[in-house]
């Protein structure tokens, strides 16, 4: 059993049914309830490929969506914005300049441009220096006038409303603006006092004069960590109290400010100042224009890794306004909402299943369908611009999920957005299955009261961990063929390529019907594809796979096609009887003329073998004229030595019993000069071996063998 498998199994004991092949989910709700108590959880399951719903708890009931609401928010934007779209902030030069001093104002229009910052930069002047080198490389060294700020952009409030109290007074809860610097927060620093009873020391990073620290916080004895703080809920004033020990290095704590508009014009007269522009307040007497210039720190796809890899609610929030002035002429969260609307039209789905309140999903307010959300991310799937979508996503070890799932052996096999305010949690994305499909799901947690978060994060992990590994199933083995298959590159030829992947594989383990139809079917949800161990049939289905394949890519699709009708992955359409189903067909094998060859022939009891597995056969069952060598004469012919050129037939064992065309079945490989050899899957020594095939046949009591050679298709 692979890593990955071995993780979800250990982790989710209880899951013991087929999960896809009833679309089962309904033990996800039994080991919620189990886990935590008094919880209410909602799931969605959904196939991209097929196109529907495969697993539902409640999932027409409404959720509390926390973070992953930024999905809405972000595939409005990729809907609706070009992939170039940058937000930005406009300088305008009015008046006249003599000798290195203008007289009359600058006009900064913001667009809503969260990164002017350290986000992308070394240092978070770095737009705002850049604006002002502009000014001054007009020969101005001086400005006498005014600066004026344009928030038309955006129709406030700036203080998102709805959200819990204690939101506004976190970074994550910073107001906003069409104008900001630093994400408008600060990083409040502190060191113990020099001796015990000072105040500590304290720094504002960074320091443009306008946060005021009002310091009650005391240095004590040891390494206690008890200091709090308030914010003025109007104005940027932050108090520190309570105690630190003098035996503490340092501590810092990130707050947001007060009226994101005038923390702006704090910064730009700082940076004003810093490159060498003094600034002087008067009145402008000329409304010239004199030059224009536009500044933009980043385009829309870095804004949205910073939104749904990071979880950055201040980026959430400006991108909502930035939408709404963008699509519905108003820069607001209701603009906002008019243009997640009209998206949600456009994708044919329904908005009443989306009650928003913000662009973040701090408002626990905001109510989600588990079922449309699941239906939004399929359709994104399919979106001309879906994957810029999906690959802004996190993943195990990246972003929001740099501490989830890390036991995950093949990590690229699922992006998601988490989810977290008090008593919420949730997680939605995609996950990638190893046929080829791909999975959305949500899953959220609401009302998780006195649970642990940790706990809570842990089962919708497990649950999110046990899709990938059921619709993976050994998905190793793929990686393996891949890894074949690569290394075959150099290999040519049909016959060669036959000769040198049968070769490969000796020393594999024998085990009867490793393979099944994984998560596509309810009869046997053995793995689609293994190499852990082989019988017979499944060690010459993977090698004339990785021999036929025309590149790594296809092997899954090229072992599908040799395995079922139409490439159907069902068991009803599986090649059950290997000369009647995978050689008749004719598409990749032919059975070859014998010298001295007989025939029998054969009705193969099709619909009582599937009965057997409450599945009815409606097909024909139709004679089968088996064409084979008697065992003597097989036997001479193998003890001979081959002239030819070097050439891999298949080989069938033709048994006594009426109910089966063959009974086992491997490669014959004639090199030249040498007497045939055997390669198959042995049950007798438990694993591919190679032997000389009138060694092999002399041991047998048969009535004698067909042979068939393979077709590139």
């Amino acid at each position: 059993m692979n890593k990955v498998l071995k993780i979800a199994f250990g982790l989710l004991p209880f899951l013991v049914a087929p999960l896809f092949a009833h679309v089962n989910v309904a033990s996800f709700k039994t080991y919620v309830d189990s886990l935590l108590p008094g919880t209410t959880f909602g799931m969605s399951l959904r196939s991209v490929k097929m196109g529907k719903e495969i697993g539902n708890i409640n999932g027409d009931e409404m959720f509390t969506p926390a973070s992953t609401l930024k999905t809405l928010t972000t595939a409005a934007a990729i809907h609706f914005l070009p992939l170039n779209y940058e937000p930005k902030t406009e300088i305008t030069v009015f008046g006249d300049i003599k000798k290195r001093t203008l007289t009359g104002s600058l006009k900064i229009r913001g667009e809503g441009d969260p990164n002017i910052s350290a986000r992308y930069y070394d240092d978070p002047f770095y737009m705002l220096n850049a604006m002002v080198d502009s000014v001054r490389a007009m020969d101005i060294d001086t400005i006498v006038g005014q600066i004026d700020l344009d928030t038309s952009y955006y129709k406030g409030p700036w203080k998102a409303e709805n959200w819990r109290r204690n939101f506004y007074d976190s970074w994550y809860g910073a107001e906003i603006g069409p104008l900001g610097f630093n994400d408008n927060c600060v990083t409040i620093r502190f060191w113990p006092g020099y001796f015990r009873g000072d105040t500590a020391v304290v720094s504002i990073q960074p320091d443009v004069g306008y946060v005021k620290v009002i310091n009650n916080l005391k240095t004590v004895k040891g390494k206690k960590k008890k200091w709090v703080y308030g914010i003025d809920p109007d104005k940027s004033i932050i108090t520190l109290g309570g105690t630190m020990g003098e035996d503490l290095d340092s501590a810092s704590m990130v707050l947001p400010i007060r009226n994101p508009i005038g923390y702006f014009r704090a910064a730009f007269m700082y940076a004003l100042k810093n490159r060498g522009i003094v600034f002087k307040e008067g009145k402008s007497k000329s409304n010239t224009e004199l030059k224009k210039f536009s500044f933009s720190s980043a385009p829309l796809l870095s804004i949205l890794d910073e939104i749904n890899q990071r979880s950055q609610n201040f980026h959430a929030e400006t991108l909502l306004r930035n939408l709404g002035a963008q699509i519905s002429g108003e820069g607001s969260v209701e603009g906002g909402r008019k243009a997640e609307r009209k998206f949600l039209l456009d994708m044919d789905l329904n908005p009443t299943d989306f009650d928003v309140w913000d662009g973040s999903g701090l408002s626990p307010e905001n109510k989600v369908k588990p079922s449309t959300v699941s239906k939004m991310l399929a359709k994104m799937a399919r979106h001309p611009k879906g994957n810029y979508y999906i690959n802004s996503f996190a993943s195990p070890g990246v972003g929001s999920g740099a501490k989830r799932m890390l036991n995950l052996e093949a990590p690229w096999l699922t992006r998601f957005k988490t989810g977290y305010i008090a008593e919420v949690h949730a997680l939605v994305g995609y996950i990638y299955t190893v046929d080829g499909d791909t999975l959305t799901a949500s899953m959220y947690l609401n009302g998780t009261n006195t649970n642990p978060d940790a706990k809570s994060k842990d089962v919708l992990d497990t649950l999110w961990m046990r899709l990938i590994s059921y619709t993976n199933n050994n998905y190793n083995s793929l990686l393996q063929m891949k890894n074949l298959w690569l290394d075959a590159q150099g290999v040519s030829g049909l016959n060669k390529r036959l000769d040198y992947f049968s070769k490969r594989l000796i020393g594999t383990p024998y085990k009867l019907g490793p393979m099944g139809e994984g998560h596509l079917d309810t009869v046997e949800d053995k793995p689609l594809v293994y190499l852990d161990s082989v019988d017979c049939v499944t060690y010459l289905e993977h090698v004339v796979a990785l021999a036929m394949a025309k590149s790594e890519k296809s092997l899954y699709r090229q072992l599908q096609r040799l395995r079922y009708k139409g490439s159907k992955v069902s068991f009803l359409t599986r090649k059950h009887y290997l000369l009647e189903d995978w050689v008749g067909e004719g598409k990749y094998a032919k059975v070859i003329p014998m010298e001295g060859e007989v025939s029998v022939t054969r009705t193969m009891p099709k619909k009582e073998f599937f009965k057997n597995h409450n599945i009815t056969y409606s097909g024909k069952e139709t004679p089968l004229k088996i064409r084979y060598m008697p065992l003597d004469k097989a036997i001479e012919m193998a003890k001979k030595t081959y002239k030819g050129t070097m050439k891999v037939l298949g080989v069938g064992i033709v048994g006594t019993s009426d109910k089966i065309d063959l009974t086992h079945t491997g490669f014959v490989i004639f090199y030249p000069g040498q007497k045939p050899v055997l390669r198959h899957a042995s049950s007798q020594k438990k694993q591919v071996v190679e032997v000389p095939l009138a060694e092999y046949l002399q041991t047998r009591k048969i009535p004698g063998v067909t042979y068939f050679k393979f077709i590139q298709h």
